[in-house]
């Protein structure tokens, strides 16, 4: 096993793109690392790339932030800035593994695991976030939903690296929620999630609003028919029950130790209801 920390972005790309066998990119390493200990992968190459200018930067960006692929965890909650324009991106990054983790974890990491139950995506789905990709033909951005397409798969060519994830500005009165259910108080892995992101009137009533559930299909649902539902409504509790409605129908689970079908299914629609109820009262709404 080969290992390069290089200097450059253009220097990683080069490295993954002529590397024969398997290779790792290192951001944080708290995928990475489980995955050597546990011989779940033998990489031949590992391309440590945190000395990269810009991996450890959050960057304010057009009215929004860029998030470098080597920010942790830790260092976005201590980004004032930036908890109080996302607070649920923050709040679902913050969820992940334990406080010794969150000095390491990273955005990056967590989107490019692809784990259906991973909890910094759903809430950067309904942020419409956007992930900058360098790889052998060039710079592009992808929307952070087409990132992830099945289980321990992403939509990434050979070579290409995410090396930021910009979250957008927000128009006033917006506000956005995350909410997970473990079966132990911390440290788990979501059975089921929901993130929700929205924007009032000066009525307080629903103008714009994106829904998300996590942990039950193979990738992240954009449930649109559950942000129809809560659209020029002031979260009523007609809107709130068809809400919740589509967004159990809209779930395709899988029975496993840590939940059933049924389970998964009956709690997401009430994850999204309590997230809602939140993101609204973040954007000014009153119930």
């Amino acid at each position: 096993m080969r290992f390069e920390s290089p200097d450059t972005i253009e220097q990683a790309v080069e490295l993954l793109n002529t590397c024969d066998g398997i290779s790792r990119v290192l951001a944080g390493g708290t995928d990475v690392l489980v995955q050597l200990r546990l011989a779940l992968v033998e990489p031949e190459l590992i391309v440590d790339i945190k000395k990269i200018t810009g991996m450890r930067e959050i960057t304010a960006e057009d009215g929004g932030f860029r998030i470098g692929a080597a920010v942790s965890g830790a260092e976005m909650g201590e980004h004032a800035d930036l908890v109080a324009l996302w607070p649920g991106v923050v709040e679902a990054m913050e969820l992940v593994g334990s406080t010794q983790v969150q000095g390491r974890a990273t955005l990056v990491g967590n989107l490019c695991n692809a784990s259906p139950a991973a909890d910094s995506v759903p809430a950067m789905i309904a942020a419409n976030a956007v992930a900058r990709i360098v790889g052998p033909n060039g710079t592009r951005d992808c929307p952070v939903v087409d990132i992830p397409v099945g289980p321990s798969k992403t939509s990434l060519v050979k070579g290409e690296v995410i090396t930021s994830i910009y979250l957008p500005a927000r128009e006033d009165n917006s506000g956005d929620a995350y909410l997970r259910f473990i079966p132990r108080t911390e440290m788990d892995i979501a059975v089921s999630s929901a993130g929700v992101n929205l924007t009032l009137d000066t009525d307080g009533v629903v103008t714009q609003a994106r829904v998300t559930l996590g942990a039950v299909a193979p990738t992240v649902l954009v449930v649109e028919d559950a942000a129809k539902a809560i659209i020029g409504t002031k979260l009523d509790d007609e809107a709130i029950a068809t809400l919740q409605a589509a967004c159990s129908a809209a779930c395709n689970p899988i029975d496993d130790k840590r939940g059933t079908i049924e389970f998964r299914t009956k709690t997401a629609g009430v994850l999204a209801k309590r997230a809602a109820l939140i993101a609204y009262s973040r954007a000014g709404g009153s119930k």
